[in-house]
């Protein structure tokens, strides 16, 4: 091995490293990488650069965006209300209400914030009809997962590979094409969490105590640490919450569990819950900061938007996805010359729409994107390119096709598959597929076949964490909320990562032949 492809392999150590001990936010862990390839004449600058201009990115962005809006609206609230059976409630008939449906919504929308205002009304809804909220939880945030592999938008990963397969010259990723094979994988885990939620599950997570207010004019509200939060790697002790927030800290709670000694001494860390005494003023002024991942009052949320806005959100939806099915398809391909009419485009109308009538407040815009996990993705082209620049992308599949040699493609599928589906539940679902890309690339290359299997195992591979609750965001809002423990992750997820394991590499080469 020569000095680049060494050098490109120390790199991936300490960063895969960096990234599982959690020493910076992921997006700067990567654009340090980056920098390192730069100064070793690996990337060029404008290599370095590419991802920051590339089209899957931004649409990853404007994303953000277009979720933020529809949440504003009113219009999930008003859904999850009418799924929720309110007579003769059970377990079962409120799964099979709301599980399909909010797969269905995850398909078109970021998933955190489906989760965000879902899990609360379902907590309250499941304490009022007396059934144990984590057998609903964990199963809400699995159903967004499942939804999301089914079309180009539903998750960030599907635009980031459909990036790099555009980049490398092969044509990329219709907007329903993932689901394919995403809709069985989708229907057979929705059929395992109906069927053994209540059994693997646990009957119910920490119960809330009903201490006395410290004064009569607080109430209890429950928070979740997010990335941005000013504190993050001090100790509570050190960091003035009251003074900072106006509200008092009640109780700490760490992967789902309280922190029974002095939490003073704690490390503040992203994903932690808190339990606080908080006035009325708390929920209006940060329900919306991006510090918090959740803020929950106890309270039904009511909805400020009018009925002509959410009809007007979701008729916007309808049109972004609507126009980029049909501008993909033969006819309408070369109608506007020099446009491409594909989901780029109609999600760039749909945010200029929404900003124009204030779906999202325009003059606020920033707060919310997630900037780092854009960093991370733009940083991940990068990567990708060192990789195949410096021959350890070809290394690493000639390796691969000799562990394979007798099972031909569909063991290196397999292998793929087990690689992409472990790194991601350890590290970011972006940069895992980041580093597979360009060894499935080159494994496709030497063995002369169609890489399109390879590239749509990555993308199932890399959104199917459901092991642990560091793995995908919206696993780590339900922890907290739920009072899951690390194991109950693993027991409940790992038959579904086996789920998509066989049906993956069973069905995808029925529909993307080698």
């Amino acid at each position: 091995m020569n000095f680049e492809i060494i050098f490109v392999l120390i790199c991936m150590v300490g960063m895969l490293t960096a990234l599982i001990m959690d020493i910076m936010r992921p997006g700067l862990i990567l654009l340090c990488i980056v920098i390192l390839f730069l100064c070793a004449g690996i990337l060029t600058p404008k290599e370095m650069l590419l991802g920051f201009s590339n089209k899957g990115m931004i649409t990853v962005g404007l994303l953000f965006l277009v979720s933020e809006g529809v949440r504003q609206s009113g219009a999930l609230n008003s859904i999850i209300h009418k799924l929720l059976p309110q007579k003769n409630a059970s377990l079962a008939k409120a799964q099979l209400r709301m599980l399909p449906s909010i797969s269905f919504i995850s398909a078109f929308l970021n998933n955190t914030p489906v989760v965000v205002i879902f899990a609360p009304i379902i907590k309250r809804w499941a304490e009022k009809m007396k059934i144990p909220a984590t057998k609903l939880l964990i199963p809400l945030s699995y159903a967004t997962i499942l939804g999301g592999i089914c079309t180009l938008i539903g998750t960030s990963t599907n635009l980031v590979v459909h990036g790099m397969i555009l980049e490398s010259g092969h044509k990329g990723f219709t907007m329903f094409e993932l689901g394919k094979v995403g809709i069985f994988i989708t229907i057979a885990g929705l059929i395992y969490i109906i069927a053994f939620s209540k059994k693997l599950l646990p009957d119910a997570g920490k119960t809330d105590s009903n201490e006395q207010n410290p004064t009569d004019n607080l109430h209890r509200v429950e928070v979740i640490i997010g990335a941005r939060f000013p504190g993050i790697k001090k100790t509570y002790g050190e960091f003035n919450f009251t003074r900072h927030y106006g509200a008092y800290i009640k109780e700490v709670r760490r992967k789902g569990q309280p922190i029974e000694d002095d939490y003073s001494k704690e490390i503040i860390m992203e994903g932690d819950t808190l339990i606080l005494w908080a006035d009325d003023t708390f929920v209006p002024t940060w329900g919306d900061s991006r510090v918090f991942l959740m803020v929950s009052n106890g309270k039904e949320a009511q909805p400020k938007a009018s009925k002509a806005k959410r009809l007007t959100a979701l008729a916007l939806i309808i049109f972004m996805i609507t126009g980029a099915t049909i501008g993909e398809l033969p006819a309408f391909e070369n109608i506007i010359p020099g446009i491409d009419l594909d989901m780029f485009f109609f999600v760039c109308i749909t945010t200029l729409i929404m900003a124009c009538t204030k779906m999202f407040p325009p003059k606020k815009y920033t707060k919310y994107i997630s900037w780092d996990i854009l960093i991370t993705i733009a940083c991940a082209f990068a990567i990708s390119q060192a990789m195949i620049n410096s021959g350890f992308a070809n290394v690493v599949a000639a390796s691969v096709i000799d562990m394979t040699d007798s099972l031909g493609p569909h063991g290196i599928l397999a292998m793929l598959f087990i690689v992409t589906n472990l790194t991601t539940e350890l590290i970011t679902n972006n940069a895992a597929a980041a580093l597979s890309f360009p060894i499935a690339l080159a494994v496709a290359q030497q063995l002369h076949v169609d890489p399109m299997p390879f590239f749509v195992v990555i993308c199932i591979a890399a959104s199917m964490s459901f092991c642990t609750p560091i793995g995908y965001q919206t696993n780590l809002i339900v922890q907290g909320i739920g009072g899951y423990k690390f194991t109950d992750f693993l027991k409940f997820g790992l038959p579904l990562n086996v789920i998509s394991f066989i049906i993956s590499v069973f069905t995808i080469p029925l529909f993307w032949e080698f």
